[in-house]
């Protein structure tokens, strides 16, 4: 039986940079940070604040969002949107998972036999 912790951590890692492309698809309309983090968990990427506020602030940096205050209500929020680098870089990314998904779908052949440890299979 697989230890939990185990599974956890590979999963984390398999998430991590689907939050990145997931971020930037859903951006593409306009979202604050907060309303990104509730959509991104509503479609299935659950994602920590302290992980999110981060990584929008390096994609900024790197030209793939783009940031601006709105002051029309009583408290300031930053609206993030998809930059047109970030559009280009999100349909690559998308492309690459796709192509990767295909990958791993052509290596899994389905159910197997549970084997026995030193037998073969």
């Amino acid at each position: 039986m697989l230890d939990p912790e185990v599974v956890a951590v590979h999963e984390q890692e398999v998430r991590r940079g689907s939050v990145v492309v997931a971020s930037l698809l859903m951006l593409r309309t306009p979202g604050y940070g907060y309303g990104l983090l509730e959509a991104l968990a509503d479609a299935g990427f659950p994602v920590e604040a302290n992980t999110l506020y981060p990584l929008l602030r390096r994609l900024e940096k790197q030209g793939l969002l783009v940031s601006e205050w709105n002051t029309d209500e009583s408290r300031p929020r930053k609206f993030y949107r998809t930059s047109p680098a970030g559009r280009e870089l999100a349909e690559s990314l998308l492309r690459e998972w796709n192509t990767l998904a295909r990958s791993l779908g052509a290596l899994d052949p389905g159910p197997t036999e549970p084997t026995t440890e030193g037998g073969a299979s």
